[in-house]
């Protein structure tokens, strides 16, 4: 199987055949971007001092070594939970035209209408694996709204082959974590009743 890596500015033509539970690498533009950013976006209207269009977000908040002179470099950077983000997600979407979202766990029904609406992706990085993400991040471009302290500022990153990716949500709405809570609920009824007859005598 070929590695089906995304590269910035990505398309929605790009996003077509690629469906939940699929895995993909990124390679271009990766900006850090948590609560408070969208926030500021969504609820403050102040508009990001960077244009996201066809680029990737990663619901992270890194930890950063200052070299002075405005030079940065990622020691570690992990996800955090996307459902922080879930009800500002849709119009993150739609008004920065985000086409990746990367991010920690699954995310819900206004996150599945902004990826469906505007053709875009949720995809989980691995948990437990800062180090290693730091590792394929080649650069800091640039950093913004340092104000709001090293976790929540927008770390403008180049990254190559940043991975692996599942896809949780793709450009059809689809939600593998919608559809898995369907299927691990199918077996946990199956085994509760298995269960239940070998401890009858417990009750």
């Amino acid at each position: 199987m070929n590695k089906k890596v995304l590269t910035t500015p990505i398309k929605d033509e790009d996003l077509k055949d690629i469906r939940i539970g699929d895995i993909i690498y990124l390679t271009g533009t990766l900006v850090t971007c948590r609560d408070v950013a969208h926030r500021r976006l969504v609820e403050e209207k102040i508009p990001l001092p960077i244009d996201l269009r066809g680029k990737a977000i990663f619901h992270a908040g890194p930890i950063v070594r200052d070299h002075g002179n405005e030079t940065y470099e990622i020691v570690s950077v992990g996800p955090t939970t996307s459902m922080r983000m879930e009800r500002f997600e849709k119009e993150f979407i739609e008004q920065t035209g985000v086409k990746l979202i990367v991010g920690k766990g699954g995310m819900g029904k206004n996150t599945e209408e902004g990826c469906k609406t505007y053709k875009a992706l949720h995809v989980v990085f691995p948990a437990g694996n800062a180090v290693y993400a730091a590792t394929k991040v080649a650069k800091i471009k640039e950093v913004h709204w340092k104000d709001l302290g090293m976790p929540e500022s927008l770390w403008v990153c180049e990254v190559k082959e940043f991975g692996p990716l599942i896809v949780s949500i793709d450009a059809e709405g689809n939600n593998l974590f919608e559809v898995n809570k369907v299927e691990f609920n199918k077996k946990k009824d199956e085994q509760y009743e298995f269960i239940s007859q070998h401890v009858k005598f417990i009750k």
